[in-house]
């Protein structure tokens, strides 16, 4: 008797050391991929009736990678035009606050089937679509939501849709204040964002010059002039290649000291050039 509760003390020692079916970030489906290039989570904004340049260098407003990395579009200086590069920030999360992220955006309704809440789009047009996207092992989940923070998306639809949606909002509200409720020392300081790899997306002619508003020429760096520079993408006109290494190091020293109407000069022409960093789960151009 005693010899077969020592077998069982020690089955039972056994099987509570080891590994479980949960083992792993997140455990079971929310568990989520850990490589540094792999997004786990992402807020971003699609659409909406804005001039051709900001749809082509539009950024996500938020991308959590497996590492922890957490990529944010940081604050714009207030002035006409503006910098030519936009001001991306990053900062590290652990795994355990990764996780609790993965966790509330489950609780938001992102996992299952995609979701999109368009109801606002039959009462007011050109609004943007706001996508929230979650990567676990159960798959990669979209929701979207036509007017996301207008109020018409709650307007006239059924109660447990506009659930759905203030859930979104109130995800939305907490990961903008991380510190306020993941474990202490779980989100590092925010940094500056430096890419490894920019899309440059460039036209002719630039833009005329605004009334007290004129820009001096800025020459292109490359050797490569601008008419060879990349591939035609749409709309009409436009071309877009990308830059890395050495590169993209003596791109951005030129590219800091101009603004959003800066015409560069290549080869006897002037061109509008518009700058769009690569997140680490991106690379190329868009695809036509």
């Amino acid at each position: 008797m005693k010899a077969k509760c020592a077998l069982l003390l020690m089955a039972l020692v056994l099987v509570s050391c080891s590994p479980g079916t949960d083992a792993g970030p997140g455990g079971g489906d929310l568990e989520y991929p850990t490589g540094p290039d792999e997004l786990v989570l992402r807020i971003s904004i699609d659409g909406g009736f804005v001039p051709v340049e900001h749809n082509l260098t539009r950024l996500p407003d938020l991308s959590l990678y497996g590492d922890g990395r957490l990529i944010t579009q940081g604050p714009q200086i207030m002035i006409y035009p503006g910098p030519a590069l936009p001001n991306l920030l990053v900062r590290s999360v652990t795994a355990e606050g990764v996780g609790e992220i993965v966790r509330e955006a489950a609780g938001a309704g992102l996992t299952g089937p995609d979701r999109r809440f368009d109801a606002a789009a039959r009462r007011i047009a050109d609004l943007p679509d706001t996508v929230f996207t979650l990567v676990t092992a159960g798959g990669t989940h979209t929701t979207s939501v036509y007017g996301f923070g207008s109020g018409d998306e709650l307007r006239g639809i059924p109660r447990e849709q506009a659930d759905a949606i203030r859930e979104l909002h109130r995800l939305r509200e907490r990961l903008t204040n991380l510190e306020s409720w993941l474990p202490e020392g779980s989100v590092g300081p925010e940094e500056s964002f430096e890419p490894r790899s920019m899309r440059i997306f460039s036209s002719t002619p630039p833009p005329p010059s605004e009334e007290g508003l004129e820009q001096q020429p800025i020459a292109w760096p490359l050797a490569q002039p601008l008419a060879e520079f990349g591939e035609p993408v749409p709309p009409e006109g436009f071309r877009c290649g990308t830059v890395e290494g050495e590169d993209l190091a003596g791109v951005l020293q030129v590219a800091s000291q101009a603004n959003q109407l800066t015409p560069w000069e290549s080869a006897g022409e002037q061109y509008a050039l518009s700058w769009r960093p690569l997140l680490p789960d991106e690379s190329g151009c868009p695809s036509p």
